[in-house]
């Protein structure tokens, strides 16, 4: 039978003092850790597995109560800041995954990533990993020896793609570019015409590059010339940021991950299936090259999640599910993804303008392709990833550069998730990258971008 005992305080407050030092956070002030100490009936709260996570009334309050903290602000592009309705999920206490609780999460989970996908038909597979596993499930169970596939490629994911074809023996064109830019229509219709491909694999955010793709474009155009083609999608930097409608889009695979614009801790591959994708693996002529990531062995598990049974391959990351479950509510409250949508623009907006105010550019090579969860920032004359670390020592830490042409010239920022709908954090980065930029000797208007940034987000 579930338990409801909460641990007696002091056992609670030495965890959460051995926490923030893992975490290497600021130490918690000693009022915090009374407070949460003393806070029994919240703790049962999260306990208690007979209620489900996000009552009513709690459910909107998904900020934290503190917009800025006493420890540097995580404004990396994944993992990122998370909620405290996210975390507290996350700290669920051990429960079995053939608990009935757990059964009615897991289900319900399922269920809210059709809506985020904005995929009605879709099948979600959910599991323990991170979204480049996606990679590899799609090519080993979508694709047979013999197939190709086109790789429309904007940066280190795209050929990071290409590699794991040649793992597994597919032939691969690639469709490239300038760094920072993308193909154009123009291009991909005419690698179309040459040859017959399975599958066209597209990008939807380069995390190296932050450039954006117009997935919907490039969909129709697969669509318009080869209209059997899989189009399957990475887009472990850009769902519940990017605008997706995948069902209208016509999108047969979607690969993501938990820890970037979902707002949830790092461990879990996520991937939807829609029927051409299906269809595809349904008529392989040979057994998929794999035990632990066939489909054929985690589609029945996932069907008898949603029909709320029982059911065991291999043991999901139970806690992770908690926290997914937490926070696709949280991505369909409160205006739903039509908002999610409105806020990651909204917040890229301001922060870019207030790069644009102190003189940094981006490496995006237009603003029409410029992605909504991160930015990639190319660093001034005199500045160079030196200027990391004192960013972090005024508040905020952010990432170098990622692709291998460039990555010494530009620093990367995400402002996704719970960030895009807390202008305090896009205010403390800019104010932390101000800091850090004057402190590395580069002369601008001091301010300015902080201006800026609170001017857009008013």
């Amino acid at each position: 039978a579930p338990h409801n005992h909460s641990p007696p305080s002091k056992y609670l407050t030495k965890y959460l003092t051995m926490l923030s030092r893992f975490a290497r956070l600021a130490p918690l002030r000693s009022s915090s850790l009374s407070a949460l100490s003393s806070s029994s009936s919240s703790f049962r709260e999260v306990s208690r597995p007979a209620a489900r996570f996000a009552a009513p009334a709690a459910a909107a309050a998904s900020t934290r109560s503190n917009a800025t903290t006493s420890r540097p602000l995580l404004m990396i592009p994944g993992p990122i800041e998370y909620s405290d309705r996210v975390l507290k999920a996350n700290a669920m206490y051990g429960v079995a995954h053939v608990d009935p609780h757990f059964i009615d999460a897991f289900g319900a989970t399922l269920e809210n990533l059709r809506d985020v996908f904005l995929a009605p038909d879709g099948q979600p597979v959910v599991m323990a990993g991170s979204g480049s596993l996606g990679w590899d499930m799609m090519v080993l169970n979508l694709m047979e020896e013999g197939d190709e596939a086109l790789v429309v490629n904007i940066g280190y994911f795209g050929d990071s793609m290409v590699q794991c074809l040649d793992a597994y023996g597919i032939k691969s064109d690639q469709l490239s570019c300038a760094v920072g830019d993308q193909p154009s229509l123009e291009q991909l219709t005419e690698a179309l015409s040459k040859k017959k491909y399975k599958m066209v694999h597209l990008t939807h955010v380069d995390t190296s590059t932050a450039v954006r793709s117009d997935i919907e474009a490039m969909a129709r155009t697969v669509r318009e010339h080869q209209g059997d083609a899989l189009v399957v999608v990475d887009g472990v930097c850009a769902l519940a940021g990017e605008e997706l409608r995948m069902k209208d889009w016509d999108i047969d695979g979607y690969i993501t991950g938990s820890q970037k614009a979902l707002g949830v801790p790092c461990g879990l591959s996520i991937q939807m299936l829609r029927p051409r994708a299906l269809q595809a693996f349904n008529k392989r002529s040979t057994a998929v090259p794999s035990y632990y990531m066939s489909y054929g062995n985690w589609l029945p598990i996932m069907d008898n999640y949603e029909s709320r049974k029982p059911s065991y391959f291999a043991t999901p990351a139970v806690n992770l599910i908690y926290a997914l479950q937490a926070g696709t509510e949280e991505c369909l409250e409160n205006g739903g993804m039509e908002q999610r949508f409105s806020e990651h623009k909204r917040a890229s907006d301001a922060f870019k303008a207030a790069m644009g105010a102190i003189g940094l550019g981006q490496l995006a090579a237009r603003p029409a392709i410029a992605a909504h969860t991160l930015s990639a920032v190319l660093y001034p004359d005199g500045v160079d990833a030196s200027f990391l670390p004192k960013v972090r020592q005024n508040g905020a830490i952010i990432g170098g550069g990622l692709h291998k042409e460039c990555k010494d010239k530009y620093f990367r920022v995400g402002h996704m998730g719970l960030s895009s709908r807390t202008p305090a954090h896009i205010i403390q980065t800019v104010n932390a990258i101000e800091c850090g930029l004057s402190e590395s000797g580069y002369e601008f208007e001091k301010g300015a971008g902080v201006k800026v940034a609170t001017e857009h987000l008013k």
